[in-house]
């Protein structure tokens, strides 16, 4: 048989050279791609490298702040010391921070932002694990910074307690500040008075979304406990709890924390008769106590000093100072809410119910007496305060103290009582007594003694049963929210008809 003709167009050599060529041409091209990639590699791992002896440097820096170098890690490449970062400068008094270990303690950071200090730790130390591992029980109560509800750990079985937090449908920047200080804060906390927060997780499908803070349960809130009560605590029952209250709030300030929201529905207790406290979402670092003084907003010693929202702390627990406007402040706004807890706990009612700002500034001022230049120095400088009509000075002057104030409204109280708790409710901030001195007063040491918390009464768990029911009492100021003007307040008829009260219990005797 004849064999197929071949086409003359057709060349095998010359088809099979030129396709060795493409084949050639593409492996160039590839190798030097390769080449590309590793060469970017090589740079990339040596800028690494290079972050990483920086970060090793700065953290060599940070345990010498006494600026000891111990090799040459703190010298750039001309031989000079580099800069250091400052951190907050040590005082005089006994509150600063002196030898190294406790600065290790403190865990400071030399990262400053605004004149507060960073504190390191507050990191998980691992990604959170699904919220399914729990088993929900019992909706708990829904607040203004989150939904709490009562769960069971599936694995171990123990009862804890899930606060999800509220996430702003508007707000696209995620996750809000006050859910991430929270996390921070109580990460850094541990204290028998603080409540302990046990793991962070989140929800399956939008984690994002579904954010849930794991804490420890604690059967109930003292605010729920008072209006339940058919007779107010016992004088010793209510050192206990005061006690309590004093040493976990002398931890925070010991570690530059303000709550900014004590009161008694953030202030748990389980049935051994340990109170803690929660709610950290308005809590931050501060600074030294320099910041504390809102009397002296515009002298040299506030000069330096952050300037901090006003608009904090529930109405009726809110220090004049903040009422006033005040945006330099301390610790002492926390030692108002300790005094206005502690009239509660008397009384079984809170003890400055105002309908408004304006409004709880006159309550204020008709249980504290009107403010002036010698019992509260440089309080007119406060944006606020300027324009205030008060009562003319002799209505000042014929006013009752707050000593005698504190008297009439709670007659059973001791003396030592009656002064603590007027000093609490000073209206100088630098007049209060900090937390640390609250616990030696004299009150403690009288008679009747603080009751053993093993001897506390206990009560029926209403968050074990069923949905917290919705008080009407005020919230927590809402996170960029304007604060109040108060404008021009009148308060010159607030001690109108004193002059025809009683002053106090007693007795007369009639001769027959």
């Amino acid at each position: 048989m004849a064999s197929a003709a071949k086409s003359r167009w057709a060349n095998a050599e010359a088809d099979t050279a030129y396709e060795e060529k493409r084949r050639r041409e593409k492996e160039y091209r590839e190798q030097k791609k390769r080449r590309r990639v590793l060469e970017k590699a090589k740079v990339e791992a040596a800028e690494a490298v290079r972050k990483l002896v920086a970060e090793k440097a700065a953290q060599t820096r940070i345990h010498n702040p006494e600026g000891l170098a111990d090799d040459d890690d703190d010298l750039d490449g001309d031989g000079r010391p580099l800069k250091r970062q400052k951190l907050t400068p040590e005082r005089d008094d006994k509150r600063r921070v002196s030898s190294q270990k406790e600065r290790d303690d403190k865990r400071f950071t030399a990262k400053s932002e605004g004149g507060l200090l960073r504190l390191s730790g507050g990191a998980l130390s691992e990604p959170c694990r699904s919220v399914e591992r729990y088993e929900k029980l019992n909706d708990i109560e829904e607040g203004a910074y989150g939904w709490v509800a009562r769960a069971r750990d599936r694995s171990t079985g123990q009862v804890v307690a899930l606060k999800r937090l509220k996430l702003d449908e508007t707000d696209r920047g995620g996750v809000p500040v006050t859910g991430l200080r929270e996390i921070q804060l109580l990460k850094d906390c541990s204290h028998r008075n603080i409540v302990q927060l046990r793991e962070v997780v989140v929800g399956d499908r939008r984690p994002i979304d579904n954010i849930l803070l794991v804490l420890e349960f604690v059967e109930h809130d003292l605010k729920g406990i008072l209006e339940d009560m058919p007779q107010p605590f016992l004088a010793s029952e209510v050192k206990t709890l005061l006690h309590q209250l004093a040493s976990g709030v002398a931890y925070l300030h010991s570690c530059w924390i303000l709550h900014r929201d004590l009161k008694t529905s953030n202030l748990l207790l389980n049935n051994r008769g340990q109170l803690k406290i929660a709610d950290f979402g308005m809590a931050r670092y501060y600074s030294d106590d320099e910041s504390s003084s809102s009397s002296s907003s515009n002298s040299a010693t506030a000069h330096h000093s952050i300037q901090l929202t006003p608009l904090v702390v529930t109405l009726w627990y809110r220090a004049p100072e903040l009422l006033l406007g005040a945006r330099r402040y301390g610790r002492a706004v926390d030692m108002w809410s300790v005094g206005c807890i502690f009239g509660e706990l008397l009384t079984r009612e809170p003890l400055l119910q105002g309908k408004n700002e304006a409004d709880e500034l006159a309550r204020i001022f008709d249980l504290c007496g009107v403010p002036n230049d010698t019992s509260w120095p440089g309080f007119r400088r406060l944006p606020n305060a300027r324009a205030l009509r008060l009562p003319p000075s002799s209505s000042v002057t014929s006013s009752p103290s707050t000593m005698a104030s504190i008297r009439v409204k709670f007659p059973l109280l001791t003396t030592a009582g009656c002064q603590l708790l007027s000093s609490l409710l000073a209206l100088d901030p630098n007049q209060r007594p900090t937390a640390n001195e609250m616990l030696d007063h004299e009150y403690f040491r009288q008679d009747p003694r603080a009751k053993q918390e093993a001897m506390f009464p206990t009560f029926p768990s209403k968050a074990g049963q069923e949905r917290r029911r919705r008080r009407n009492t005020p919230n927590a100021p809402q996170r960029g929210a304007a604060a109040a003007e108060l404008g021009s307040v009148d308060l010159a008829g607030i001690f109108s008809g004193r002059d025809k009260e009683e002053r106090g219990a007693g007795f007369s005797l009639r001769m027959v």
